[in-house]
């Protein structure tokens, strides 16, 4: 006799219980009405994740159990539905990272997670106590065990099943997108499943938090590790899946997108999600005729639609003509709201203002630094009086090297591209306008500048972005010495001076806002590098 195995691949907010809870059961609803036995849902789908620090509060914990209990009830006319939903438990004074198994208005079950990510953006070893006990039960002939995301990651929870009977793996996740990740699932899953002959399914939650993407994705592999249903990408999904004693039969198999729509659909989703989550109306961005600037645009264009965008050019006397019309152009294209500010009679009043006090002094960076900080003051501005939030434009390569200006470009509400390396900004664009021309052909190839002084070029300042990108990428995510980068053929004085530009420049990270995260290694919550130090290796 078959079991069937519904997966609700959904979008979880965190503290948001009552629409959490909500969500869960229309989709118990669906499961039940396509004679599914089981609904898998993510890890904390009830609760949402990563809740953080709202696990240290009492009152969290109680509304939690509340909901639960409703849900138990409402489903209580969904007769020998099994629905795994994940939440929070605490037990003998532990907090516990745990999934319950929901069927006939009743909690038949309660598992703990037993490996804790305590790595990269995890620190569940700050909230919750390791479990040490499979949970197992039985439909029509297949016995059935669950995993909590990173228990499928180490042998030991896998193999502590497979001693207590079970066929096939349940194992509910909030696995957040880096690239590369996806092939890391498979080659995980793919090898328990192989090692033990147990089947997997795999649910992901989906969905935007703060600087996280989760990306879906959700997966089902057989015994020896074939895969058998693949969902999608970035989007809410939902399949049945049928399970034979220990073997999976195929199902739907979703094609998984190449590398530059895999991310443009991250940024998209990430950046839709946190403005929608967080109630704002829209966003505003500083539209300068850059590359920089023209992939914010179309991200925020397909995450929000046009009504919901704002675009302003602030032109200097340094703005050069190509730029206005560039910039003017794209905005036309994609039909946002784009309003001209120019700085320059502002400027004017900074510099009369500071001349006593600048009086025999050379202008330097102190000047450009004006122009940056009047744009943001604007867009802030601007941002106080709609609501809508100001989306910086600062990538990756620049952050790193401190090529930005504190309160003038890194000013706003969240920095969209914040882990996206110069080199990715363009194939990204190219990504893009095979989708709609979208973005002008001169902003992709002409020199980039932040047009701040007479003739400016990036490159002025900075060696060749495909170099920079190298030696950050190997210094942040590879983790490499300054001599091993140099061994890998890279100039020594080249790496020498970007990785003593990127620790000068903390200080103005620790200040920039938060943005979505996409590599190994991020200006983020898995960055945490001292300001005031004076190691040098």
């Amino acid at each position: 006799m078959s079991a069937k195995v519904a997966i609700a691949q959904i979008n979880s907010t965190v503290g948001d219980l009552p629409k959490n809870r909500q969500t869960i059961a229309r989709a118990a609803q669906e499961a039940a009405s396509k004679g599914a036995d089981i609904i898998l849902t993510p890890e904390l789908s009830l609760t949402g994740y990563p809740p953080e620090d709202l696990l240290f509060q009492q009152n969290f914990h109680d509304a939690t159990q509340k909901e639960l209990a409703r849900l138990a009830t409402e489903l209580r006319n969904l007769k020998g539905l099994h629905v795994i939903v994940g939440h929070h438990q605490i037990e003998d004074g532990a907090c516990y990272n745990a999934c319950s198994i929901l069927t006939d208005g009743r909690i038949i079950g309660t598992y703990f997670k037993q490996e804790l990510p305590n790595y990269a953006v995890f620190d569940e070893r700050r909230y919750f106590a390791c479990g040490n006990r499979p949970l197992t039960f039985s439909i029509k002939g297949t016995c059935f065990g669950l995993l909590i995301c990173e228990d499928i990651w180490f042998p030991g929870p896998a193999k502590q099943a497979k001693e207590a009977g079970v066929d096939i793996i349940l194992n509910l996740n909030s696995s957040p997108f880096q690239t590369g990740k996806m092939q890391q699932r498979y080659d995980v899953v793919r090898r328990h499943a192989a090692s033990l002959g147990m089947a997997v399914i795999y649910a992901n939650m989906v969905g935007g938090q703060d600087e996280l993407v989760f990306d879906g994705s959700s997966f089902a592999m057989d015994r020896n590790g074939k895969l058998c249903a693949q969902l999608k990408h970035c989007q809410e999904d939902f399949e049945v899946i049928t399970c034979e004693q220990d073997s999976i039969l195929a199902g739907r198999i979703e094609k998984r997108p190449g590398e530059e729509k895999e991310i443009y659909e991250v940024l998209v989703l990430g950046l839709k999600d946190y403005i929608g989550k967080n109630g704002f109306p829209g966003a505003i961005i500083g539209l300068s005729g850059g590359v920089d600037s023209a992939l914010v645009l179309a991200i925020a264009h397909d995450a929000l639609g046009k009504d919901h965008v704002r675009a302003v050019m602030m032109p200097s006397q340094y703005t050069s003509d190509i730029s206005n019309t560039d910039a003017a152009d794209m905005a036309e294209r994609l039909d946002v709201r784009c309003d001209t500010l120019p700085i320059t009679t502002c400027f004017s009043a900074f510099n009369q203002t500071l001349a006593e006090q600048f009086s025999g002094l050379p202008e330097d960076v102190t000047e450009e630094n004006l122009q940056a900080r009047i744009r943001g003051t604007l867009l802030m501005a601007l941002s106080n009086k709609t609501g809508s939030l100001v989306l910086t434009t600062g990538n990756k390569s620049e952050t790193a090297v401190g090529y930005c200006t504190l309160y003038g470009d890194m000013a706003g509400g969240f920095a969209v591209i914040k882990d996206v390396y110069k080199t990715l900004v363009y194939r990204l664009c190219r990504y893009r306008n095979t989708i709609s021309d979208i973005i002008p052909e001169r902003i992709l190839t002409r020199p980039p500048s932040a047009e701040l002084r007479p003739d400016q070029c990036d490159q002025d300042s900075l060696p060749p972005y495909e170099t920079l990108d190298a030696i950050v990428r190997l210094f942040m995510e590879e983790r490499k010495t300054p001599e091993e980068i140099a061994a890998l053929g890279y100039d020594g004085a080249d790496v020498s001076r970007i990785i003593s530009l990127l620790r000068r420049s903390e200080y103005k990270r620790r200040q920039a806002p938060v943005g979505i995260r996409l590599t190994a290694r991020g200006f983020g919550r898995d960055w945490r590098y001292p300001i005031t130090s004076k190691f040098r290796g």
